[in-house]
This record gives structure tokens, sequence and C-alpha cells, in this order.
């Protein structure tokens, strides 16, 4: 239990701001010109849900039993892909504006950030925590 909680609180450490950093600072012109009229302000409390939820699936999926970092990397990196895959196609379906451009970007960062955060988050539990 407190090894799984070590490991909840360090992955939900380690997205949050890489997340943030990427959407707010990297990627926020790129998303301002291609959906920029769709944007608006970020509602705290959806965006702190789906962050507590994401990192549980995270654990529940990817790292919580992952017998490597290798294999967290592996599973991180399509849990991340089939997520934010699942969000830009439905979005690309549904919504009038929504371009190509960024659903092949943040599908990409979604592949990425969610493999770096769970292996990363790993790591960090097996030194504060190792399994006995």
């Amino acid at each position: 239990m407190k090894r799984n909680l070590i490991l909840y609180l360090a992955t939900l450490i380690l997205i949050v701001p890489i997340d943030f950093l990427f959407l707010g600072v990297i990627a926020k012109s790129l998303f301002t010109s291609q959906v920029g009229d769709m944007l608006g302000t970020v509602k705290p409390v959806p965006a702190v849900l789906f962050y507590l939820f994401y990192v549980a699936g995270i654990l529940i999926f990817v790292s919580a039993s992952a017998a490597s970092a290798q294999t967290t990397l592996i599973y991180g990196a399509l849990f991340g892909f089939f997520c934010y895959m699942t969000f830009e196609f439905t979005n690309m379906a549904m919504l009038k504006h929504w371009s190509w451009t960024v659903v092949v970007v943040d599908i990409a960062w979604g592949t990425f950030v969610t493999a770096l955060a769970s292996t990363l988050g790993l790591l960090i539990a097996n030194w504060l925590a190792p399994r006995v």
C-alpha cells in the first residue's frame, strides 16, 4: 500500500509540471494557431480530476505491477498512445476546427509524457520503497 502511494504521488508530481510546461509554453502557440477559437480558460476541477484519474490509470494498467523499467516504458507509451489517440480522434470526428496537426502532435506528446512519467515514477518508487 505504501509503495503504491509513493508510486502514485511520484508519477503525479512528475506528469503535471511536465504536461503544463508542454501545454502552457512549448506547444501553446501551436494549439492557439490551430484551434485557438475553441480554447478557453483552464477549468481547475476537470483538470485536477483528469490528472488524478489518469495517474490512477497509469498505475492500474502500467506501473503498479510492472516487472521492470523497460516494461513500464513500453506499456506507458502504449497507454499514453491509446488514451491520447482516443481523445484526439474523438475531437477530430466531432469538432469543426480540430486539425490533423494537433492530432499528431498531441498523440506523440501523450505517448512520450506517459512513458516518461510512468517510468520515472517507478524508478523513484523502487528507490524510496523497494519491493520486498
